[in-house]
């Protein structure tokens, strides 16, 4: 059975802002070295998905960069990550209008392909999924499509794509966002524990019902517009997953994503060698800690530590951190290179933090210069605030890429 993977770029980013302001969702780096994108094009590959589509729109030229850099297949063992960007053609001349009008506009690119199944992914998520237990109940339910689901509490249910099953796990009523109203209470789980199955956005498609639900219409949306119409003239049916899965997409989603990691046990490992999370090899030095109290950190390749106390963080790649500087409940995401002989910057801050800092609950995107004795947190801000040198987004703040940030400044 041929199968195809494809892996949707996302639109703008918008809640996502200021870390999508230079680069796409899928390409904001997650865990210190990864990439968002690392964990789809990942579980395709552990699941033996190895021909994979990634479409793309919104700054796409980091992500790019580092699946062109990241997976290269050999020419024995076969298969390939290949980008369709939006484009103009003589059939359309605009941007993609939504997930299905992005897919519809790119099956012609694995036409020669002629796979049996489509895998439809987002490329924004934290998970790891088994796609072939997916595929098998899939094709042993007799499915035209199957959706995965995931159950969830009341509370989160208002807001998302909640699906009703019958007995036979096939998906029988659908409603996008349905609010905390009297129609949730009906769509609630068979079994009846106050849980509701939500819509992971990961779709297993005939490619012959693909292409009928897509060519036969031209509405732009799957959670909006297209699975509405497959449950009534098709069999659809859902597939529960129960372990972790977390929608990275909101700042505080992402934050506290990031710092869950840091746990003794957390409920997702990039510790799992069976199930490997691929990104691109870097050949940088074992990270080097002059003097610094660490505790619940993930430390990435290539940095230089010599501050006083880090606690409850995650370093990136090429991180400097300065001596007496105190980093709690915050991201660094490092630098791109490092700085040789002269500071390659009019403010002469180098890259990284200074001295005698602190940091707490931040985000500190990469290529930031933060000079001596600065003082970063939201403490007594709004929860929602930006500036010229930093957001405020969800009570946490961010500074955005490359900004420069004088000795003294307290934000």
């Amino acid at each position: 059975m041929k199968v195809v993977g494809l892996i949707l770029g996302g639109g703008a980013g918008s809640r996502l802002q200021p870390l999508t302001a230079e680069r796409s969702k899928p390409a904001v780096p997650i865990a210190g070295k990864y990439r968002l994108v690392d964990i789809p094009i990942s579980n395709c590959i552990n699941s033996g998905i190895r021909s994979v589509f990634l479409l793309t729109q919104f700054n796409s030229v980091s992500l790019h960069q580092h699946i062109g850099a990241t997976y290269i297949f050999d020419q024995f063992s076969g298969g390939h990550v290949r980008i369709l960007a939006a484009e103009q053609t003589p059939d359309s001349a605009g941007w993609f209008q939504g997930t299905a009008d992005a897919v519809r506009r790119s099956m012609r690119y694995f036409k020669d392909i002629d796979p049996d199944l489509v895998v439809i992914l987002s490329g924004d998520q934290l998970y790891r999924m088994d796609l072939q237990e997916v595929i098998d109940a899939h094709v042993a339910n007799e499915a035209d499509l199957t959706i995965s689901t995931k159950p969830v509490p009341r509370e989160e249910a208002a807001s998302l794509g909640i699906m009703q099953v019958d007995e036979d796990g096939r998906i029988i009523r659908f409603s996008e966002k349905p609010g905390d109203t009297p129609l949730l209470d009906e769509l609630k789980a068979p079994r009846n524990d106050d849980t509701y199955l939500a819509s992971m956005g990961i779709y297993v498609f005939n490619i012959k019902v693909l292409r009928e639900l897509l060519c036969n219409n031209d509405e732009s949306d799957f959670g909006k517009h297209i699975i509405p119409g497959a449950i009534e003239n098709y069999r659809v049916h859902s597939y529960t997953f129960e372990d972790y899965w977390e929608d990275i997409g909101t700042i505080r989603s992402f934050w506290a994503a990031n710092l869950a990691l840091t746990d003794p046990l957390p409920q997702f490992s990039f510790y799992d060698m069976s199930k490997v999370i691929y990104t691109r090899m870097r050949y940088l030095p074992p990270s080097k800690i002059n003097h610094c109290d660490l505790s619940r950190c993930l430390l990435s390749d290539g940095c230089i530590i010599s501050g006083e106390r880090i606690d409850h963080a995650v370093i990136g790649l090429r991180a400097l951190v300065g001596e007496g500087s105190v980093v709690e409940d915050s991201i660094l995401m490092g630098a791109d290179y490092y700085e040789h002989g002269e500071i390659d910057d009019p403010s002469g801050i180098p890259m990284g933090i200074g001295k005698n800092c602190v940091v707490k609950n931040a985000i500190i995107d990469k290529n930031v210069r933060i000079g001596d004795n600065v003082v970063i947190s939201p403490e007594g801000k709004p929860a929602d605030e930006q500036t010229d040198l930093y957001w405020v987004c969800e009570g946490i703040i961010v500074i955005p890429k490359n900004t420069v940030i004088p000795s003294g400044t307290t934000i």
